[in-house]
């Protein structure tokens, strides 16, 4: 691609329906993702960040075609996703991979891990002449650091980091060029998450694959991504790279996920929490998505649909970085009413 970026994706759509009464007629939508833009680089790491039920997942599952979009644009080294049928989508699905949250749901129980890593081998045809199947499954395990002993053994005989090895393994033995790693570390322990992070990163490396890293964890963001997408209520709300976004955030709800997270630096931020809930995506709040629970709001929040705001290295959904500097009045600052007195100056 003559811009360098591996996917792009423009104006994302994916809705579900919600079906009640006797003939299951549609009677609303639910917005999971709602105009989602964004384009990852051959190579690098896009973290996709953001409250449980925001949509993330559907992202990760709608690039790869596992969910159908309402509309927009996927397009995956030039070619148009949406424009192909199942057998044109074949070869294109060996070349993109996930990696889910939990390892012990996502292998099958039954299988022995030889099998497991060697069903895509399999499936796509990729046994190479003068090396067995099993030779080419031991190269891959070896690739994340598992030995020939596992070979003969089954999913739960390991523990949690193990497995969530045997996964990656598992995705990589179709020579993919990217992975879609969905909350691929919040099951485990602290210290597992960070062999697993390095093992990412050096594969990374080693291998020039593209990530999408879809997680809820700042810190894990701030190590393994190139740069962050925050998403809320279905919608992108701000994008930059790693560094800008930690040090400079340009939208409200980014400041408040960097506020709440835990640091080790007494001095680097005040812990506070992100007041009220994320609303339902069936109904989202007219304006800006994120004005309910915004202490920066301003009465135009309350009405318009906020654009996109291109910035020096980003984007961001907030009028507060509107050129024009059209704001309103913030709701907390409201004029005395009648029989009140005002401050005394």
């Amino acid at each position: 691609m003559n811009n360098g970026n591996l996917v792009e994706v423009r104006d994302l759509k994916t809705w579900f329906p919600v079906r009640k009464g006797v003939f299951q007629r549609i009677r609303s939508w639910v917005r999971a993702v709602d105009g989602v833009s964004f384009s990852i680089p051959k190579g690098k790491t896009l973290a996709l960040v953001g409250e449980s039920g925001c949509g993330k997942t559907t992202v990760g599952k709608t690039l790869l075609r596992l969910v159908d979009p309402q509309s927009g644009s996927i397009r995956f080294d030039g070619v148009e996703l949406g424009s192909l049928n199942r057998a044109q989508l074949r070869p294109m699905r060996k070349r993109m991979q996930i990696v889910f949250q939990d390892p012990a749901n996502s292998l099958d129980p039954r299988m022995l891990v030889r099998d497991v890593v060697a069903e895509g081998i399999r499936g796509f045809g990729l046994s190479r002449s003068g090396v067995s199947v099993e030779e080419q499954v031991i190269r891959v395990l070896e690739r994340v650091e598992l030995d020939r002993d596992v070979l003969l053994r089954y999913p739960h005989e390991f523990s949690g980091g193990q497995r969530q090895r045997i996964c990656i393994a598992r995705a990589l033995a179709v020579e993919p060029d990217f992975i879609v790693c969905d909350e691929a570390t919040s099951a485990l322990d602290v210290s597992v998450q960070a062999s697993i992070l390095n093992l990412l990163k050096s594969l990374q490396n080693d291998m020039g694959l593209t990530y999408l890293f879809i997680t809820h964890d700042l810190s894990v963001v701030e190590y393994l991504s190139d740069r962050v997408a925050v998403m809320y209520l279905g919608q992108i709300v701000e994008e930059n790279d790693t560094e800008t976004l930690f040090n400079r955030p340009n939208h409200p709800y980014t400041e408040a996920l960097l506020r709440s997270a835990p640091s080790l630096d007494p001095d680097n931020r005040d812990l506070v929490s992100l007041d009220g809930d994320v609303p339902s995506p069936m109904n989202p709040p007219a304006g800006c998505r994120f004005h309910p629970r915004c202490p920066r709001r301003f009465d135009r929040c309350d009405r318009e649909e906020v654009p996109t705001y291109t910035l020096p290295t980003g984007t961001t959904r907030c009028f507060l970085h509107d050129p024009k500097k059209v704001h309103g009045n913030p709701p907390h600052e409201r004029l005395p009413e009648e029989g009140e007195k005002g401050s005394e100056s």
